[in-house]
C-alpha cells in the first residue's frame, strides 16, 4: 500500500503469491516463495515444437540432466504428443517410449519425475519406476482408473483443463464464461482426486492455455490468472513456444522465446508458482527477475 501526498490510498497491482507445499512420492517442493521450473521432455516423433527425442532414451536422459543442471526443479516425460490434431497413442507405446528415460532419471537426477499422460496403465508404470507425479492434461476426465492410481502410489498430480480431446479442441473452442467454465471444471477435478484419495498437498492445478482456447482466451487466462488462487492450490502455466504466442509475433516455434519469456513473466505477477517450458536456461534468468520484481 502506497499514501500519496495527497493522502489517497494506492493498492499495489501485484497480489502477494501463496505459499504452498507440495508433495509428490518422497519429495517435498516449497512452492510460492520462488518461481519453480519444470523442463519439458517430449518422447515423441510429433512434437509441435519439433524437439521430441524418439528412440533415444540415452540422448533424453542426458537432455533432463542438462536441464537440471540449468535449473529445471522438475522434469515431464511425454510419449503422446498433445498439439492440436495429434493421433492418440497406445498405452503399450507410451510405456515404451517413456520407461525407459524414466528409469534412467530416476537413477541420475535429485528432482521429482513428472509423467505426461492420460492413461492410468502409462502412469502406474511410471509410477512403478519411480516417477512422483502424474500430468494429465484431462484433468483426470479420461481416464476413470487414474485417480485410483495416483492415490496408489501416494503420487502428486497436475490437473489440467481441457476442452474437448487434442484432435477436437481447437474447432472453434467457445466458452459462456471463459475463467468461470475453467474453474468450474478444475474445481470438479480436484473433487475427483480427493475423493479418490489423492492428498490435497499433492495436487497442482493448471487452467490448459491452448487447450480449446483461442488467442484471446489465452490472454484472458493469464491477465486472470489469480482467480485460480481462490482455489487454494498451486498453479502450474504452460505457454512455451505456443501458437497464441505465433500469431501475436507472426513468427515460427523455433523463435517464440521471447514471446514466451513475456508470458511467464506475467504469469508470475498473476501468481504462477511453475511454470513448464523446453527453453529451461532463458526461462531461469526470465524467472529469476520476475520473482526480484514480485518479492521486493
Amino acid at each position: 500500500m502506497i499514501k500519496t501526498e495527497e493522502g489517497a490510498i494506492l493498492k499495489s497491482d501485484f497480489t502477494p503469491r501463496k505459499e504452498f507445499e507440495f508433495t509428490c512420492g518422497h519429495y517435498t517442493l516449497q512452492l510460492g516463495r520462488r518461481t519453480m521450473l519444470m523442463g519439458i521432455l517430449n518422447v515423441t516423433c510429433d512434437s509441435f515444437s519439433n524437439d521430441g527425442i524418439y528412440k533415444s532414451p540415452e540422448k533424453a536422459a542426458d537432455l533432463a540432466l542438462e536441464m537440471v543442471q540449468k535449473g529445471a526443479d522438475i522434469i515431464d516425460v511425454g510419449g503422446e504428443s498433445t498439439r492440436p490434431g495429434a493421433q492418440p497413442v497406445s498405452a503399450e507405446e507410451q510405456i515404451t517410449r517413456v520407461l525407459p528415460v524414466i528409469k534412467r532419471l530416476v537413477r541420475n537426477v535429485d528432482v521429482p519425475v513428472s509423467v505426461d499422460t492420460t492413461k492410468s496403465e502409462v502412469a502406474q508404470a511410471a509410477l512403478d519406476q519411480g516417477a512422483s507425479i502424474v500430468n494429465d492434461i484431462s484433468g483426470l476426465k479420461f481416464d476413470s482408473q487414474m485417480p485410483k492410481i495416483i492415490a496408489q502410489f501416494d503420487a502428486g498430480c497436475i490437473l489440467m483443463h481441457i476442452k474437448g480431446t487434442p484432435q477436437t479442441m481447437q474447432q472453434r473452442p467457445f466458452y459462456d464464461s471463459l475463467i468461470a467454465d475453467i474453474y468450474s471444471s478444475l474445481e470438479k477435478s480436484v473433487s475427483q482426486a480427493v475423493d479418490a484419495g489423492i492428498r490435497s498437498d499433492g495436487i497442482i492445478i493448471d487452467p490448459g492455455i491452448g487447450f480449446g482456447k483461442t488467442t484471446e482466451h489465452n490472454l484472458q487466462i493469464i491477465k486472470k490468472l489469480n482467480t485460480f488462487s481462490r482455489l487454494n492450490l498451486p498453479i502450474l502455466i504452460g505457454t512455451s513456444r505456443k501458437s497464441f504466442i505465433g500469431n501475436i509475433l507472426n513468427l515460427p516455434v523455433q523463435k517464440r522465446i521471447l514471446g514466451t519469456a513475456a508470458t511467464v513473466v506475467a504469469a508470475i505477477f498473476n501468481g504462477a508458482h511453475i511454470v513448464r517450458v523446453h527453453d529451461v536456461e532463458a526461462i531461469s534468468q526470465v524467472v529469476k527477475m520476475g520473482d526480484a520484481i514480485l518479492n521486493s
